[in-house]
């Protein structure tokens, strides 16, 4: 009979053979994810959050649930370096106060003309002009990581064909209705923000390769990115 202290032993020991077969699999995430952040967040920050994720995976990993390990990793991986970011609090409270008033600007402009707000026509709003609201943009870019998640998503989450509970339908329910309502959204925004939106979440292209796909500088993609996922925001804040 194994004594628990030798299954214990022998648990160890898988947990850091998992490790040592996937740090390579944290560095290849941190590069990725690095081309779509800002230049404040750096790499090596990203890669020491990543390799506690997988720690922390090798450590809760289940392989009877169907699932290989590379796939639970690679998202407890992310999902930590994710939330390392969003710890790091330095966006200045003057990026959240313009964010909100781009924001409520676009859904005036829009109440007003029954259409797309244009960048002018917000600029107007927002009493500047078209230089400082492209660069108001820049710092809502620069300042905050915007993801699906900051629209109401949740975050990435490993459900196996049979795992879930019959008490999560409720959940899952409100979850398809705003996935309905988030693709309405983006598809009724203006073609170059969809487009852009589509090639950085789905295509998972960085902001250098969406200009070269537009034919715009990757400074110009920040901006429709940002207006973009401000617009969305608006139009999201009471869907049902």
């Amino acid at each position: 009979m194994v004594s628990k202290a030798a299954a214990y032993a022998q648990t160890s020991q898988n947990n850091d053979q998992l490790v040592i077969a996937h740090a390579g699999l944290v560095k290849k995430i941190a590069h990725h994810l690095k081309g779509r952040l800002p230049a404040s967040v750096l790499l090596d920050d990203l890669i020491q959050s990543g390799m506690i994720g997988l720690l922390e995976a090798a450590k809760n990993f289940d392989g009877s649930k169907g699932a290989s390990f590379e796939t639970f990793a690679g998202i407890r991986i992310r999902g930590a370096m994710l939330d390392e970011i969003r710890r790091g609090d330095w966006v200045p409270r003057s990026v959240h106060r313009n964010s909100r008033a781009v924001q409520k600007a676009i859904d005036e402009v829009e109440k007003e003309h029954g259409r797309d707000a244009k960048e002018h026509e917000i600029a107007e709003k927002l009493g500047i002009n078209l230089d400082e609201y492209a660069q108001m943009l820049n710092d809502i870019a620069s300042g905050k990581i915007i993801g699906m998640d900051d629209l109401g998503v949740s975050e990435d989450v490993l459900v196996v064909d049979g795992q879930a509970e019959s008490d999560d339908s409720y959940s899952h329910a409100v979850s398809g209705r705003f996935q309905t309502a988030l693709a309405e959204a983006i598809k009724g925004l203006p073609e170059k923000e969809a487009l852009t939106l589509s090639l950085y979440y789905d295509e998972e292209l960085n902001l250098k390769e969406i200009g070269q796909v537009l034919n715009v500088s990757e400074s110009r993609v920040s901006q429709i990115h940002s207006q973009a996922m401000v617009r969305l925001k608006g139009r999201l804040n009471n869907w049902s």
